[in-house]
């Protein structure tokens, strides 16, 4: 999550997930490049008085979660003094949506701005293009535990790439060490072939849901920008 953020150019800089996001500010980064213009400076205190800073930070936090709804985010339970706090838990719950947002923004826009863009749409994209590519491997959701090898991923990079994925390199996957092997490797490869690949290998190993659901949706983008440009997989 944090080198989604600091990838975005967000200021103050992210070095501590829960700490630094306890003031709003980066929150409000997000939002605005998210969805430009949602943001109301005027409500938000960027420069903290010594005497009322704790009153402030919470204000901030406070508009943060109006915000969230405002763009229709799950924040049942979620109050601005839990963002105030660093809480674990609904941090991350926050975070998981703006990247979610994010990503799917950027595929709309690639899309033509109407088209919706959801997470079903996303994996009926992913098993186009391994049946187009002449690939076996398929998926059925996010949280298929098919997944865990990695070679599904591996898969589809190839289909976007033709060429780049070298299979001496790719295991059977059927230890722990194969499946991550083969998840590093994915990873490693779908950044060289110009997706914006936030997740990790573990999370591929582990089948992280939401994740993975962000591997699929940066190589869609990936592939969506190289038809936009005329190049050929």
């Amino acid at each position: 999550y944090r080198n989604w953020m600091n990838s975005l150019g967000v200021q103050p800089y992210v070095h501590y997930l829960y700490s630094d996001l306890q003031d709003g500010l980066v929150y409000f980064k997000l939002y605005d490049i998210i969805r430009p213009g949602v943001v109301n400076w005027k409500k938000v205190i960027q420069k903290f008085n010594k005497l009322k800073i704790n009153f402030e930070k919470l204000e901030n936090c406070n508009y943060v979660v109006a915000l969230g709804k405002e763009c229709k985010f799950s924040l049942v339970g979620i109050s601005g003094a839990d963002i105030n706090e660093g809480n674990p838990t609904l941090t991350l719950g926050l975070v998981w949506q703006l990247m979610r947002a994010y990503t799917l923004s950027i595929l709309r826009q690639l899309a033509g701005g109407d088209s919706l863009i959801n997470d079903a749409a996303i994996i009926e994209w992913a098993n186009a293009k391994l049946k187009e590519g002449g690939k076996k491997s398929s998926f059925s959701g996010f949280n298929d535990s098919t997944l865990s090898d990695g070679r599904t991923i591996i898969d589809l990079i190839d289909c976007i790439r033709r060429g780049m994925i070298n299979y001496d390199l790719v295991k059977d996957g059927a230890s722990e060490e194969e499946k991550m092997s083969n998840a590093k490797y994915a990873i490693s490869m779908a950044r060289k072939a110009g997706a914006k690949v936030y997740a990790l290998p573990e999370d591929i190993v582990d089948v992280k849901q939401k994740m993975i659901m962000t591997i699929f949706a940066c190589l869609m983008a990936r592939d969506m920008r190289s038809q936009q440009n005329g190049e050929t997989s």
